[in-house]
């Protein structure tokens, strides 16, 4: 950058730090909480128009940093692994809730799909290791929400794998065995859960409209999570104030009294 460029500009910005008024020694960064969404495609894909992730947003908008740790294709193996990278070693104060959302891809047939595959007893191990790890950096177990694989309509499902070239990769019974293992290891954790393999089929309800693919949410299951996940969220999250005053009790007349003081 030109050096004469390089002094004006801080020229400019010693003569903005120095105007009357101006109370930089007072300021603080505004921490914002935040709920962070944990999972493979389902939570990645959550932030689409009317997805479940962007109506956790939109609920808590002023309150909650909604942050979206969805991978596509992940399962609780790799998810266990980047916890560090994801989560830091350090007092997590200001995450005030998670979600742990793994299991679709997990229960996917060994002899089909055996990249995605964890065995059942792994994948237990893996949902009580995460939870193990989030309180070791403070995320308390009342936070965290382990939610299972939701049910898997096989017949829609192996179109779409027959469109790819290859067989039907996952049978709803096994999605089952997992989805009953993550409600135990929560339980053996402490933690909430939410149970969609469950809930989905209950009193025999046609749970194909909650899907859009056979394994994927559809806008209707979509709404299914965001209202059940929200049922475990809110007497937790809603108490959390805005942050920032209303427009209305901004001083105009002295602005950073209001915006820069606690």
């Amino acid at each position: 950058m030109n050096k004469t460029l390089v002094r004006k500009s801080r020229k400019c910005l010693s003569l903005y730090l120095l105007r009357p008024g101006f109370k930089m020694s007072k300021t603080k960064t505004i921490v914002w909480p935040k709920l962070v969404l944990f999972g493979d495609s389902i939570t990645q894909v959550s932030f689409q128009p009317n997805g479940w992730g962007s109506e956790m947003a939109n609920k808590l908008a002023r309150k909650c940093d909604v942050v979206n740790r969805g991978l596509s294709g992940y399962n609780s193996r790799w998810g266990k692994i980047l916890l560090p990278r994801l989560f830091p070693n350090k007092p997590s104060e200001n995450i005030v809730g998670v979600t742990v959302f793994f299991g679709a891809n997990d229960c996917a047939l060994e002899e089909m799909k055996a990249k995605q595959h964890v065995p059942l007893d792994e994948y237990s191990d893996n949902l009580k290791e995460i939870a193990k790890y989030l309180a070791a950096v403070g995320v308390s177990s009342d936070r965290v929400v382990f939610i299972t694989p939701p049910p898997l309509h096989e017949a829609t499902w192996e179109k779409e794998c027959q469109l790819k070239g290859f067989p039907l990769n996952r049978h709803n019974a096994v999605a089952g065995r997992y989805a009953q293992a993550c409600v135990e290891a929560a339980g053996q954790c402490g933690v909430r859960v939410l149970d969609l393999w469950t809930l989905m089929q209950k009193d025999g309800q046609d749970y194909t409209v909650y899907l859009s693919d056979g394994l994927h949410l559809s806008e209707k299951g979509n709404q299914f999570v965001s209202e059940h996940l929200w049922g475990l969220l809110e007497a937790r999250l809603d108490s959390l104030p805005f942050i920032l005053p209303y427009w209305g009790d901004v001083d105009t007349q002295d602005p950073e009294s209001s915006l820069l003081s606690d």
